[in-house]
């Protein structure tokens, strides 16, 4: 459980950056998320389309249009046709949303790298295993709430 309870403690800090860089730049926290979908789709290769993307977010159709809409105004995400078929749009990161991701999120990524400094590839393959099979748990069986007679010390 130590390690359950520190994983949590990492991601309520990370989030509580993530929710001061979104209020810091006018987005909403699901504005943020779909920024980091569009970019991890860009860095594995994919073509990132708003169907994509609202699988992604669980936003109806209706919903991924105004984010969409909301993130273009912004500059931060353009619309581009698919060169493969003309039909679809493709969901691109501009560059400015990058420098400005980088301008507030670059010191921290700086530091998280330099801590794992002291640590051998062995260590860091551990970790890598560990928050790998973190991720694929909780996306293979997401927590669902619990109903009114659920108990959990959590």
């Amino acid at each position: 459980m130590p390690l359950v309870h520190l994983l949590r403690a990492v991601t309520v800090e990370l989030s509580l950056v993530s929710d001061r860089f979104a209020a810091l730049h006018g987005l909403h926290p699901t504005d943020l998320r779909a920024l980091i979908h569009l970019l991890d789709a860009d860095r594995a290769g994919l073509r990132a389309t708003p169907g994509w993307l609202g699988g992604r977010l669980a936003l109806a159709s209706p919903a991924v249009t105004a984010l969409v809409d909301r993130l273009v105004r912004l500059g931060l995400v353009r619309r581009a046709p698919d060169p493969a078929d003309r039909r679809r749009v493709l969901l691109e990161v501009d560059e400015s949303a990058v420098a400005l991701g980088w301008s507030f999120f670059g010191p921290l990524i700086r530091r998280l790298i330099e801590a794992t400094d002291g640590f051998t590839p062995a260590e860091l393959e551990t970790v890598d295993r560990f928050l790998t099979a973190v991720r694929d748990a909780i996306i293979a069986n997401p927590p669902e709430a619990p109903g009114p007679s659920d108990e959990h010390d959590a």
